[in-house]
């Protein structure tokens, strides 16, 4: 295993008209982050000087153009491109939409090369960064094609974990999406993610219902009692601790999600909605099931305050230290379930 400041994350610098570059700096202005890993920014340093500059952050960043060139203890950027790039905060800009798309598929690249160890990705414009060769609605739908597995949105804060049986499909579809194949899909994902990156030997999750009161017998809804509970009865039946439907209206309100390793939402409203209203600033969007770690923090551009210094850099941050915590976890479980009767001999 890696000793822990020797693990380099990689940093897709995202939206540049955006906070993502504030946050990612200011992180770094604590020196003591540098001892927890070794990062990498895939940008430009003439692109990084400009927002340096703009904030007047007492910063040292070291310019490499290869990634074998990576220093520890300094915080690196990687020449993605050479050219100047014009930033304008708070401006959607397709052009900016391209230099985000560099800069995540040169990090993407790195990491599928097992030359960084992690991924940290800085948020993004979804609607600016769509072109001929980019067509993804986020993040985690570029990285399930690029990297193998099964991709699931994990937002994670302390106990608190939420999955997503589908994230980015507009409400209309949602229940056209959901299948037995798809729920028995998405809680094997989010059981082995608890057991790999959390350290959860016998995970208990929930399963909130797809419609209001999940469905009310029907009368609002059959996809309950024709697909979720059945598929939800097979699974437990196999040894799996799993839970629900719930109706969601009041799973949280009544603190019942305390009770829980992890939650599965139907769609992205009924998990996300709760989850930022619980830890907002505080929590972090983990790609749970591919076989690289990616993190980013919860929140989006936020272009109303870009370029104003008033960017919370928190969640940043916990995307940093949940992507060295899972990294660490999948290491160990690795180790621990390679050779299991070996290890058991040895400990008698």
């Amino acid at each position: 295993m890696r000793k822990e400041e020797n693990i380099i994350v990689g940093i897709s610098i995202g939206d540049l008209n955006g906070i993502g570059a504030e946050i990612v700096l200011k992180t770094f202005l604590d020196s003591r982050m540098l001892e927890f890993c070794t990062p990498v920014i895939f940008a430009s340093i003439k692109t990084m000087s400009f927002v340096k500059n703009h904030f007047k952050f007492n910063l040292n960043l070291n310019s490499i153009n290869t990634i074998n060139k990576v220093a520890s203890g300094k915080l690196n950027v990687l020449n993605c491109w050479k050219e100047p790039v014009t930033i304008n905060f708070g401006k959607e800009d397709s052009k900016i939409g391209e230099y985000a798309i560099k800069s995540l598929e040169s990090a993407t690249k790195a990491l599928k090369n097992e030359e960084i160890d992690v991924l940290v990705t800085a948020p993004i414009n979804k609607h600016n960064i769509q072109s001929d060769t980019f067509n993804f609605p986020g993040h985690t739908d570029y990285l399930a094609k690029e990297l193998q597995g099964n991709s699931l949105m994990f937002m994670i804060s302390g106990a608190l974990r939420i999955g997503l049986l589908t994230d980015h499909v507009p409400v209309s579809e949602v229940s056209s999406h959901i299948s037995a194949k798809l729920i028995t899909q998405k809680i094997d994902t989010v059981y082995h993610s608890l057991r790999a990156d959390f350290k959860i030997n016998k995970p208990k999750i929930a399963v909130l219902g797809i419609n209001p009161h999940t469905g009310d017998n029907g009368v609002i809804g059959e996809e309950d009692d024709k697909i979720m509970r059945p598929t939800l009865k097979n699974i437990k039946e196999k040894g799996k601790l799993v839970y629900g439907p719930y109706a969601a209206d009041s799973f949280f309100g009544s603190d019942n999600y305390k009770n829980f390793d992890a939650i599965i939402a139907s769609y992205h409203d009924q998990g996300l909605i709760p989850f930022k209203t619980l830890s907002f600033g505080q929590g972090v969007n983990f790609t749970a099931g591919l076989h690289k770690v990616r993190t980013s923090p919860d929140h989006g551009t936020a272009y109303e305050i870009a370029g104003k210094g008033k960017a919370d850099n928190n969640s940043f941050k916990e995307a940093i230290f949940n992507a060295i915590s899972i990294y660490k976890n999948r290491e160990e479980y690795a180790t621990l379930t390679k050779n299991p009767l070996t290890i058991s001999k040895k400990k008698i």
